[in-house]
């Protein structure tokens, strides 16, 4: 729906409302069939795994005879309690006294009743009931709260205790969420079994089924466990047993740094599960595609987190990382607690004599603060604090360099007025120049620059992203600057930049290239197939899936690719974005009937996604039920009243149905929302033209033409108005025009030689 179809020269009263691929985050075209030996990475998962499948799994206790030290340290740690049963001598003081909890609009109690722990609070159906927790989600500096509910679901409480403060608290604020809302307690936003449980827990299976809609979710191990990191070690108690106090043990596996890094990541990443099937050791791109900086505002455009981030993707992105550095240089495995405190970590490193690489530091003349005062901490100035779930601060690791001109310049904060908050920017840059210099991380501002025009959709990013690509050194901003670039996909440079990353030698810089490649799948182009089906027989299976995903239109579903996309596909059928996604695929190879299933379902399982409703809105029209489309697309205006794509897909919808006057004023409404908004100008054009408003008509084409200047239908469209006010000078200018922009535009090379000419 989101282009006019050409118009006949003698009718100009019809906007005509076509259909637009859905565009998917995540995860177009000539599919092959690969032979499995050029695969490296595991096969997806089967639909379901056994409870004997998990007998590989010895548990965390079965290690404590050999390893007493490493399980005395582990045995109270955040991972050991990521999840556990309640704990009456633990949890007891939560409840009793009762406690009246009052969130938002709503007033809940925590009680005990007959030594049962009980949570009063609204349900699903927006009534006060009676809930039993059973299990609990961490200790430290917040729990939350599990409660079975129906169909094999565990839900999670957005009600939290703290327990330094001894009270009780809503995560998300002020929000006030409501029942039948994703994002409520008691929806698939808070369901455990897909949000949370694959972290919290050792070796878990999700085990969906989306015929009914349930879960025969399995796990080894409640809580971060031995084996959540080391793998199964049921087969090496076996062994130790058979061979005591003997080495050698062919079970056991011994991970390089990267791997290791992988196996923190597979949970302290923002990310797309792929297989919800990771096994420690394995490669973290083949089971998750990772969130990066992108046209969302979930990171800061220096990279820095902004939303619920945590640390592996800023990590990626840092020097450290680029050094060398991994997690357990700085962190201690077992007991997750930094090897040494505060800055003596860092100057582990920053203060070493030897020549470890690491640039010197001298605390005493570097942090320009006191010694042993707030701000000489080299984490307070280069590891900020975000605060999550109201009670969880946690630390940045891009560890980036305090910048007061990105934050006046770019709206980006620094560590600098986080801290000294009576004092502006400017207070801070004169500071920063004075003591480190003017071109202080000059580097990371003309990279951030780049990153905040390409969202602002500023075409001066397009050289400038384009230039990462080939002389950035750190592969995570290259892969940032061609996810970036698929704004701007049909610019020659841009799409070699795009073919070319699409070969680099890092798998995220691969992956991220090919969704840059995804809007030129189905043009035709033969490089850009070259380049995208190469991708389907990658080594790694978060490449293959963006290419089967791009490719999707005419995929073999077969293939080794098209398994592991449809793996991923029915892994995440749980959620609205899923189907949708699920949607989209049925939609684009042709099966409108089971993509509207899908798209009904997603808008069935999250009634306020405005996305949701426009995504079910152009499947209804490419199904001919124009009507109901209209409904939809209202609906996706008033959920998201400033958007003026919903707008503009709304006036071509009302035309359709033949509400002429109702879609000018939705049209109108779109370029008033967005004044660059080119198709909606044009369409706007063609509904005056339509109404006998030939002026208006005229300055809506123009306005259109000098913002999408390579368009041939625009001055097309202006020069039928202008034939038939015989305006006819005028007219074969304007076809004339057409014609140069598209030699192949039969429609215009007819009205040129009626003109005259």
């Amino acid at each position: 729906m989101s282009a006019a179809k050409k118009q006949p020269p003698q009718n100009t009263g019809k906007i005509f409302l076509v259909m637009a691929a859905l565009a998917v985050a995540f995860p177009a075209g000539v599919a092959v069939y690969l032979s499995t030996s050029k695969l490296r990475s595991r096969p997806a998962p089967a639909k379901f795994v056994a409870a004997d499948a998990l007998s590989a799994y010895g548990k965390s206790p079965s290690c404590k005879s050999c390893h007493e030290e490493a399980f005395a340290n582990w045995e109270k740690s955040h991972h050991a309690l990521a999840e556990r049963n309640l704990d009456a001598a633990q949890d007891k003081t939560a409840f009793d006294p009762a406690r009246k909890i009052h969130h938002g609009t709503q007033n809940s109690e925590a009680r005990l009743t007959n030594d049962r722990f009980e949570l009063v609070t609204t349900g699903l159906d927006g009534g006060k009931k009676t809930f039993v927790p059973a299990r609990v989600i961490a200790a430290d500096p917040l729990r939350q709260f599990l409660i079975p509910a129906a169909s094999g679901r565990w839900q999670v409480t957005e009600l939290a205790f703290d327990p330094h403060k001894g009270e009780w608290f809503d995560v998300f604020g002020d929000e006030d969420r409501k029942p039948g809302e994703w994002g409520h307690w008691t929806g698939r936003g808070m369901n455990w079994n897909n949000m949370c449980a694959n972290c919290h827990n050792t070796r878990l299976q999700k085990n969906y089924d989306a015929r009914t809609d349930t879960y025969r979710t399995a796990m080894a191990e409640m809580g971060v466990g031995c084996e959540a990191c080391h793998g199964p070690l049921a087969n090496h108690n076996a062994w130790q047993t058979k061979h005591p106090n003997q080495s050698g043990d062919p079970t056991v596996r011994k991970f390089k740094p990267d791997q290791m890094l992988s196996t923190c990541g597979q949970c302290h990443a923002r990310r797309a599960e792929l297989t919800g099937d990771f096994h420690p050791g394995e490669n973290f791109f083949d089971h998750h595609q990772l969130t990066i900086p992108d046209e969302t505002d979930i990171f800061y455009p220096d990279g820095q987190v902004r939303d619920e981030d945590y640390e592996f993707t800023a990590f990626l992105g840092s020097k450290m990382h680029a050094a060398g550095v991994r997690c357990v240089n700085c962190h201690e495995p077992h007991t997750s607690k930094l090897r040494l405190p505060g800055n003596l970590m860092c100057m582990s490193c920053h203060g070493n004599v030897l020549s470890n690489g690491a640039p010197r530091i001298d605390l005493a003349t570097h942090s320009h603060h006191k010694l042993d005062t707030a701000g000489d901490n080299c984490t307070d100035c280069h590891m900020p604090v975000t605060t999550y779930m109201q009670r969880h601060p946690r630390h940045d690791h891009g560890f980036t360099i305090p910048d007061p001109r990105l934050t006046k310049e770019l709206g980006i904060p620094n560590a600098c007025n986080r801290c000294h908050t009576n004092q502006t920017p400017a207070w801070s840059l004169d500071a920063v120049v004075k003591w480190y210099g003017p071109r202080t991380n000059e580097l990371v501002r003309t990279r951030a620059t780049a990153i905040a025009k390409a969202r602002a959709g500023d075409a001066a990013a397009m050289p400038m992203l384009v230039k990462l690509t080939e002389t950035e050194t750190n592969f995570f901003w290259r892969a940032v600057a061609a996810n970036l670039l698929r704004r701007w996909p049909g610019e020659t440079n841009v799409m070699a930049a795009l073919q070319r990353s699409a070969g680099d030698t890092n798998e995220l810089v691969r992956a991220m290239a090919v969704r840059g490649l995804e809007p030129l799948a189905e043009s035709g182009v033969a490089p850009v197939l070259a380049a995208l089906n190469a991708r389907l027989a990658d080594s790694v299976r978060a490449v293959r899936v963006e290419a089967a995903w791009a490719l999707r239109h005419s995929l073999d579903t077969n293939s080794p690719a098209g398994g592991d996309l449809l793996a991923y596909l029915r892994h995440n059928a749980d959620q609205p974005s899923g189907a949708l996604q699920l949607g989209v695929f049925h939609m684009d190879r042709g099966d409108l009937a089971t993509a509207l299933d899908y798209f009904r379902r997603a808008v069935a399982w999250d009634t306020n996604s405005a996305p949701l409703h426009h995504a079910l809105a152009v499947a209804l029209s490419a199904d001919g039920k124009s009507a109901e489309a209209v409904t939809a697309l209202q609906t996706a205006c008033r959920l998201a009243p400033r958007d003026a794509e919903y707008r503009y897909k709304l006036g071509l919808a009302l035309n359709d149905v033949g509400k002429l006057d109702a879609a000018r004023v939705a049209l109108e409404e779109a370029v008033k929302l967005e004044p660059q908004f080119a198709r909606a100008w044009y369409n706007l054009g063609l509904a005056f033209s339509a109404q006998e408003k030939t002026s208006d008509a005229l300055n809506a084409l123009i306005r259109a033409e000098s913002l999408e200047p390579n368009s041939a239908q625009i001055p097309y469209a202006r020069a039928t108005i202008l034939a038939r006010l015989g305006r006819v000078e005028e007219a074969r200018t304007a076809a004339a025009r057409a014609v140069e922009l598209n030699r192949g535009f039969s429609e215009a090379r007819q009205l040129l030689q009626s003109l005259g000419r």
